[in-house]
């Protein structure tokens, strides 16, 4: 992207809007989890089959990802998003209007799609206004998005006591963010590539930088993803917990994510993104034995609100070292989300296969492996710490080329 006029207050209000992409973004997932219920049984789908359909959501987001930043830079970074980020909302209907599996692959294919192309433009965004600031912001913006989550997910919670059509609730859910977003994208930065700048390719490999960084967030997802998808089942089934305390631990789980994200920033500015990722997993690390060895739900809960706290930031500044890694950011940024999709597709079914030939000890026991290997691996993250170096100084008028 070329240059574009920006003062410290333009480049602070484009870093709340962009916040608050992350978090309308997040309420389109949130919303839909809540529902998936419904869906399935609006659909007439067996377990098998629903998990079939909901892996399209990532192949749909891996598809799509790599032409968010050709999308960009066609029309520049702010009408890209708002457009982006538009499909993304209005996606939400479709999975409530899918009557078959068929149906359904298709609509989590575009609910993907659009999920994946806005992730990236939003991040890459992100990593522009981290650039004007000179200071991490990502973390916050990702803390928002688990915010946006929590609230969606809320609200769909409340529709689906209150025994509501999903059809409708995605509706007033759809129409609702997608005037929020629009709302949002006014004060983000508009970034237009200079007139002689090649367009990035329609699909490209992620160049080599990404692939290290994405396997570093790959370690962090993989524990997130086992963390939601069996933290309930592990308390439940090993510890003999009730319903309510296994769903306690889960919820647990993600505002201590939500709340560590969000305090994150101030722990990257003061002590870098190598070390503040190298002690993450150290604690992740402690979180992940704490479950192995747990003989008591209090135990088990203990463990994975550390191993929420210890993951918590890593995805973000994966994101923001990516960005700063290469020549194309949106390239490199969507190389990593497409390695963090597939960790979280793979991870609850990988943790169910141990668990299924060995047991759900073991399953953990990998993870806690995973969690570790962020401590011996943060060292990739410094990309993003040089990147910083790089940023505009205070007096700074213009939010520069993310060329380094």
């Amino acid at each position: 992207m070329g240059e574009v006029a920006c003062t410290r207050e333009e480049a602070r209000r484009a870093r709340y809007a962009v916040a608050a992409v992350f978090a309308v973004h997040g309420a389109v997932t949130g919303s839909f989890a809540t529902r998936v219920p419904w869906i399935q049984d609006h659909a007439s789908l067996s377990a098998g089959q629903l998990g079939f359909a909901l892996a399209f959501t990532a192949f749909g987001a891996s598809c799509a990802m790599p032409l968010a930043g050709r999308i960009s830079h066609r029309f520049g970074s702010r009408t890209a998003l708002r457009g982006l980020l538009t499909l993304w909302t209005l996606s939400l209907v479709l999975p409530g209007l899918a009557p078959n599996l068929y149906t359904l692959c298709l609509a989590m294919f575009a609910y993907g799609a659009g999920a994946g192309m806005a992730d990236v433009a939003m991040n890459a965004l992100g990593v522009e206004v981290e650039r004007a600031l000179e200071k991490s912001i990502m973390s916050g913006l990702h803390g928002m998005w688990s915010a946006g989550a929590l609230v969606g997910s809320a609200a769909g919670t409340l529709a689906a006591h209150l025994g509501s059509d999903a059809r409708v609730h995605f509706a007033l859910a759809a129409a609702t963010l997608t005037v929020l977003g629009l709302v949002a994208c006014t004060w983000v930065l508009d970034l237009q590539p200079p007139e002689d700048e090649e367009p990035p390719p329609r699909f490209a490999l992620p160049p080599r930088s990404a692939l290290l960084i994405g396997a570093v967030g790959f370690c962090a997802v993989f524990a997130e993803g086992a963390s939601l998808d069996w933290s309930a089942v592990f308390l439940r089934d090993r510890l003999d917990s009730s319903a309510g305390v296994a769903a306690a631990c889960t919820t647990g789980f993600m505002l201590t994510m939500a709340v560590a994200r969000i305090a994150g920033d101030a722990v990257v500015n003061r002590f870098g993104a190598v070390r503040t990722v190298r002690a993450g997993g150290v604690v992740a690390g402690l979180g992940g034995l704490l479950i192995v060895v747990a003989g008591h739900p209090v135990v088990a809960m203990a463990g994975f609100g550390l191993m929420g706290l210890g993951i918590a930031v890593v995805v973000p500044l994966c994101f923001a070292a990516a960005g700063h890694a290469g020549p194309n950011p949106s390239q490199a940024i969507a190389g990593v989300a497409t390695i963090t999709y597939t960790s979280g597709l793979i991870a609850p079914s990988l943790i169910g296969g141990v668990a299924q030939a060995t047991s759900l000890m073991v399953s953990f026991c990998v993870v806690t492996v995973l969690a570790c290997g962020l401590a011996a691996f943060a060292g990739v993250l410094r990309t993003a710490e040089r990147g910083g170096a790089q940023q505009v100084s205070p007096r700074a008028a213009a939010v520069p080329d993310p060329r380094p």
